[in-house]
């Protein structure tokens, strides 16, 4: 089972607290909204300590500054309306006791709400009272696939073309990269000698080193 199978499982199964431990918040958060599109179009609505709430303009700011707030908001949004809730960075958060006890309380109420609290973080640090409480669900470094389609965008920009078996060593050396970091890699090949070519794999090699 794949992550967005998962991801898609819980949202049916309405688990209301999930934790996503990963360093691609952007990948992970458009997976997500892939999910949320499937199921039903459900709302989006991101967060993050500096900006508050985004995406909508009714919204936007709200709880800026102010993890309570990020959490009060979910019940502002009618019980009815399914909607996914994406914290950035909020376990940094969890162990104020005013953000435990909010989240247990929310946790009972959204078991029967169409409603999901998402908490992507760079890394996994759930406090011992709610262990569990929080669903843990991996989301894996990009395969080859994701590795070979990004490096064909890339290419297609450029208005470059690779032969198959250039292409195919450049995937296998980024194995093991976050698609962010392959990006910078590959955006300094370029800027080094305006194009991508074999000798870009040691550059892989060296970054993943």
């Amino acid at each position: 089972m794949d992550f967005r199978q998962e991801f898609e499982l819980l949202l049916r199964a309405r688990y209301p607290l999930i934790y996503i431990p990963t360093v691609e918040e952007e990948r992970v958060e458009s997976a997500i909204a892939d999910c949320a599109k499937r199921q039903g179009n459900r709302g989006v609505y991101t967060w993050d300590f500096v900006d508050g709430y985004q995406g909508n303009p009714n919204d936007t700011g709200f709880g800026r500054r102010n993890p309570l707030q990020a959490l009060e908001f979910v019940e502002k949004i009618p019980a009815t309306a399914p909607a996914i809730f994406i914290l950035r960075d909020f376990h940094r958060f969890l162990d104020d006791i005013s953000i435990s006890r909010k989240l247990r309380n929310l946790m009972r109420r959204l078991k029967s709400q169409p409603k999901n609290i998402v908490v992507v973080s760079s890394q996994l640090a759930i406090p011992d009272d709610l262990s569990e409480s929080f669903t843990v669900v991996e989301f894996a470094l990009p395969s080859a696939t994701d590795i070979s389609e990004e490096i064909q965008r890339l290419l297609s920009g450029m208005g470059q073309r690779l032969s198959s078996e250039v292409l195919d060593e450049m995937v296998r050396a980024s194995q093991g990269l976050s698609l962010e970091r392959i990006r910078r890699v590959l955006a300094r090949a370029i800027a080094t000698h305006g194009e991508l070519t074999l000798e870009d794999v040691d550059l892989i090699l060296e970054e993943k080193r």
